[in-house]
């Protein structure tokens, strides 16, 4: 089965974790129990040894015409397949919040009708358990087949007669216009009783169950502005990829999907960064999510009394909150459309990033101001973690790229250890805690004045990635986003000149698509090149925005860029992390940070445009 477009692929899912259901209607990741589990279906990393399932019309492709859409407000996806002959529908998704029924919860549901004509259709279940290294065993039953391998029962449930063929399951079925076939895919061992038939009335009730759920949760959602069918779809991806035991936020729940077809850019995001923090729960915040801003605040605040000695923090956590995410490559697998190695874990957890203090000690303050009050023994743990950057801020690190080529003193590694203790000096203020303000203050002027020193070229006119470099780098469009420097600022427009002249001439931005760096100019220790990275292009626009308040012209450039950012979106509006020289998507899929970065940019680009004129800074 040849590999599809990753932009082809549209998400379903149950706070827990995620399928990917392609425009062809094969399923070809999954994960099971949770996100960061072992595969049971990696098509999309190996096409002939992965693993798939798939629903699809028995006829040759070339007659069919293949269209996708979620259910209206909701994760539910429906995959529709027309023909001459007949007009056939598979809808996915995954039961979600409480279904306390006979049959437990089914963690994966694909029910099939025909809405015209008949449609003769196949299903496959060919499963791959752990990431093709173990075998299994398939045992046929009155309910379809059990699938079992090492700590692992799967069970297909389906009243239509299913034929094993080699380590797989096949079922050839017609339906004429009304009729309905249901399968369903069960962990057993995460049921709460033993798995029961699935008739079609159960499978409807499930269905309008989950559909409910997820126009209830939507309904909280409190922004009306000008794109607000992409704000809320963002919105919704963002709910899928929280861990709902821990609040946890995976930064995408792929692995290895290429950030250039080829290279060795393949890395493991089923995990939670620090780094994400500040930018989710601001976005959840300004849409109305208190609840789910709270739940990651907490698991936010049980690393942070994890620190290690001396005040430290890891880049990265497991969902569950574990440290260990050691890196390991499966070099059975391809890769990608041959890109390869595959990567599992992620060996950047270890790093030395100092920013992460930043957005931590950020997400803190915004969530103390605009949700709750932190306790004095979460601020305690604070100070210490503030008390390590104070004397920890000098040194060089990997920074928010996490580069692999050694350490430097980058530019927005500095800005956020300036952020870092600016937040917790402000934190100090407004809730009268103790602190060390005389120090902290000294540490923090002296971020300043080093970063406008050593940060700054006057060669180039534009703050640079690292000190002594002349290269630029996308992450700097922050500075007038964390109020480093007012977006007026001379120093931050002509940054702002310079990153949008094209990569030729020394900038970042082709076609109001912006690169993170240049690899020519700034070698990070990898081979290979990469695609534009969205959530660089929505930083441009927010800074662009901010600085619209004053400049009309930077307020209409914005708003052009963002809609053409928009107009990259894939089908269903999902974003990977990067969009490549063909408007493809590339990196792991659908990717949280570009999500969280478009409901941002939505929400002050909205503001900015109703204030044109009047100065809201």
């Amino acid at each position: 089965m040849p590999y599809q477009p990753i932009e082809d692929y549209g998400i379903i899912g149950n706070m827990h974790t995620v399928a990917l259901v392609g425009m062809n209607g094969s399923i070809d990741w999954f994960c099971s129990p949770n996100f960061d589990s072992p595969s049971i279906f990696a098509a999309i990393l190996d096409d002939k040894k992965g693993g798939h399932f798939k629903i699809a019309p028995a006829q040759h492709q070339e007659e069919l015409t293949y269209k996708q859409m979620y259910w209206p407000e909701t994760n539910v996806l429906v995959t529709r397949f027309l023909s001459t002959e007949g007009v056939g529908e598979v809808t996915d998704f995954m039961p979600v919040g409480n279904h306390h029924d006979s049959h437990g919860r089914n963690e994966l549901i694909r029910r099939v009708n025909v809405v015209r004509g008949k449609m003769n259709f196949r299903m496959e279940c060919f499963p791959a358990f752990n990431f093709a290294r173990n075998e299994h065993d398939i045992r046929l039953n009155a309910l379809g087949a059990a699938l079992i391998s090492e700590g692992i029962h799967i069970q297909l449930t389906t009243s239509w007669p299913l034929e094993q063929v080699g380590n797989g399951l096949v079922c050839e079925f017609t339906l004429h216009e009304g009729q309905t076939a249901t399968f369903a895919l069960d962990n057993v061992a995460n049921n709460r009783g033993p798995v029961l038939p699935l008739d079609e009335d159960e499978s409807e009730h499930l269905f309008a169950e989950t559909v409910e759920y997820w126009r209830n949760w939507l309904s909280r959602c409190n922004y009306k502005g000008r794109w607000r069918e992409m704000v809320e779809r963002s919105a919704l991806v963002l709910k899928l990829l929280t861990y709902d035991p821990t609040g946890a936020i995976v930064a995408a729940p792929t692995c290895s999907l290429p950030e250039e077809v080829g290279g060795e850019r393949n890395w493991d995001y089923r995990y939670t960064w620090i780094r994400d923090a500040a930018f989710t729960l601001y976005a959840l915040l300004r849409i109305g999510f208190t609840e789910e801003a709270t739940k990651f605040m907490k698991f936010i605040e049980a690393r942070a009394v994890e620190a290690e000695e001396g005040g430290s923090l890891q880049v990265m956590y497991g969902i569950d909150g574990r440290h260990e995410l050691t890196e390991e490559t499966l070099s059975h697998l391809e890769g990608y459309r041959g890109s390869g190695p595959v990567r599992i874990g992620n060996g950047a957890f270890d790093q030395l990033q100092l920013d992460i203090y930043g957005e931590l000690m950020d997400s803190v303050y915004i969530y103390n101001k605009h949700a709750q009050p932190i306790s004095f023994d979460f601020w305690n743990h604070l100070r210490r973690l503030t008390d390590w950057v104070v004397e920890n801020w000098r040194q060089a690190d990997e920074g928010i790229w996490e580069v692999r080529g050694g350490r430097r003193h980058f530019v927005y590694s500095k800005l956020m250890c300036w952020v870092a203790i600016d937040r917790a000096l402000r934190l100090a203020d407004s809730r009268a805690f103790p602190a060390d303000r005389a120090r902290w203050e000294a540490a923090r002027d002296a971020i300043y004045e080093e970063i406008m020193e050593k940060g700054w070229s006057e060669e180039r006119q534009s703050f640079v990635q690292y000190y002594g470099s002349q290269s630029l780098d996308a992450s700097n469009l922050l500075m007038p986003l964390v109020f480093f420097v007012a977006p007026s600022d001379p120093r931050i427009l002509k940054t702002l000149d310079a990153t949008n002249q094209s990569p030729e001439n020394g900038g970042l931005v082709s076609n109001s698509l912006v690169y993170r760096y240049n690899l020519k100019a700034s070698p990070d220790g990898l081979n290979g090149h990469e695609g534009a990275f969205n959530i660089c292009t929505f930083w441009l626009v927010e800074a662009m925005s901010r600085a619209g308040r004053y400049d009309p012209k930077a307020l209409d450039q914005a708003r052009l860029i963002f809609e053409k950012m928009l107009s990259y979106a894939n089908h269903l509006g999902l974003y990977a992390e990067e969009t490549g020289h063909s408007g493809e998507g590339l990196g792991n899929f659908p990717q949280a940070f570009t999500h969280l970065a478009l409901i941002s940019a939505a929400c002050n680009l909205d503001r900015d445009i109703d204030t044109a004129g009047q100065v809201v800074w």
